[in-house]
């Protein structure tokens, strides 16, 4: 399959990237600075690293074409870096639209959202609520983010982890359609990688939100 990855330097990013390679398929990564991208191929040459700033949806219509599947990582991390989520994520939805791409994964968070009555008193009035006031233009970028792809029209997955790891891949993610995974409120960033690749054709994803968690 052909893949284009968006934040392919951060941690999650780079983790679609070299599982995406490592299973065989084609990947466009985009960024702005190919020197912070680790990622090496090995082989045959599947691997395309495309330079763009990636709210100029005309610039990113070249990047998506024909591609199987869009794969968002974008994200801040802190609340002075807000707002590129939704920024960025508008521009890759009209270049997709643009571009005759169907197929577009992106990662959000789990705070986003509602913990069902799965979770503890303790996590749904204290520490959720802490979270959300700590890191409030953060999540109320990624829910304006959510908003813009849900609008979209197109074959889309919303993907809300809690707190991301660097710890190897377990294989033994859990996932949730439609809500959080309750009880459980860390997945590694490999874990996480591996669960959107898997859900790339998955049709029982699509138009979801989808709770991944260890």
């Amino acid at each position: 399959m052909r893949f284009t990855v968006f934040g392919a330097t951060g941690g999650t990013g780079r983790q679609l990237v070299q599982q995406a390679l490592d299973a065989g398929h084609e990947v466009t990564a985009v960024v702005r600075d190919p020197a912070r991208l680790p990622v090496r191929n090995e082989g045959p040459v599947r691997l395309e690293v495309v330079t763009a700033e990636v709210t100029d949806p005309e610039a990113l219509v070249p990047a998506v074409a024909g591609r199987d599947a869009v794969l968002s990582a974008l994200g801040a991390p802190s609340n002075k870096a807000a707002g590129i989520a939704s920024r960025g994520t508008r521009a890759i939805l009209r270049a997709m639209e643009e571009g005759g791409a169907r197929r577009y994964i992106g990662v959000s968070a789990a705070p986003v959202v509602s913990w069902d009555e799965g979770e503890s008193l303790l996590v749904r009035r204290v520490m959720v609520p802490l979270l959300r006031r700590a890191l409030r233009q953060v999540y109320a970028d990624l829910a304006v983010m959510e908003d813009a792809v849900r609008a979209s029209g197109l074959e889309w997955t919303v993907v809300r982890p809690p707190k991301l790891t660097d710890k190897p891949a377990s294989g033994t993610y859990q996932r949730v359609i439609g809500g959080n995974v309750p009880r459980s409120h860390s997945v590694s960033r490999a874990d996480l990688a591996a669960a959107i690749l898997a859900m790339v054709e998955d049709p029982a994803t699509v138009g979801q939100g989808v709770g991944v968690a260890s």
